[in-house]
């Protein structure tokens, strides 16, 4: 009986683990540049949750501080705990000037952090296609945008951000990048398609508690009645 209880408490539990993932998926439908939770299991049962990078729909906001990457790529943010990685292109001033997201962090240009002195009269700030920051028609700096040959040693710490586990020297500049200034791309989760995984992971782990439940009536049932002629 124990082997029986054993299987449907695996499968229960995986379910929960399923339903957490869509959760917080629908949770940052919302979150600019999120990336959604893929959940798998190895053959041992142990979970393992993984990012889905590919791009999320872009849209049009006409700030010209508001910038979508292509296909590949991150940005990268300097933190109090050190540099990390981004998808989320919504950037602003800080009172200092500073190129910053919208935790406060120092956006990386290619020569460190992005200082834009926007206090003279006329100042207009633009960011081409290929990431070239430029005031008044003068390049100040060029977004820093990098990638990992294994994009899965990345970890979400929070914030739209990640965090590398490994060594920053495995990061890989790209040449040819892709920028649209003037737009976000949004998180690439389909609310419908998350909501059909989620009525479909409930259902499941109810069948699984169910299972669970009978096991253990059948498992009661034998113990009182073996009980009765003992």
């Amino acid at each position: 009986m124990i082997l029986e209880m054993t299987r449907p408490t695996q499968g229960g539990l995986r379910q929960e683990r399923k339903l957490e993932a869509v959760s917080n998926n629908l949770a940052n439908a919302s979150s600019i540049g999120f990336k959604k939770d893929v959940v798998s299991f190895d053959k041992a049962f142990r979970a393992r949750v993984d990012q889905d990078f590919t791009q999320g729909d872009v849209i049009k906001t006409d700030n010209p501080l508001d910038v979508a990457l292509g296909p590949q790529g991150l940005f990268k943010v300097e933190t109090p705990d050190g540099i990390k990685y981004t998808r989320n292109g919504n950037f602003s001033l800080s009172s200092e000037g500073i190129l910053v997201d919208k935790s406060g962090n120092p956006v990386m240009g290619q020569g460190g952090a992005v200082f834009i002195d926007t206090l003279g009269p006329n100042t207009s700030v633009n960011i081409d296609e290929y990431g070239q920051i430029f005031l008044n028609n003068e390049i100040l700096d060029t977004l820093d945008v990098v990638s990992f040959e294994n994009m899965e040693r990345l970890e979400k710490t929070g914030n739209n951000l990640f965090v590398y586990a490994g060594d920053t020297a495995d990061e890989i500049t790209l040449e040819n990048v892709k920028v649209e200034a003037g737009s976000l791309e949004q998180a690439n989760v389909q609310v419908v398609e998350e909501m059909a995984k989620m009525i479909d992971y409930q259902r499941m782990f109810e069948t699984y508690t169910k299972s669970i439940k009978t096991f253990d009536e059948i498992d009661s049932k034998a113990i009182n009645e073996v009980g009765l002629f003992t």
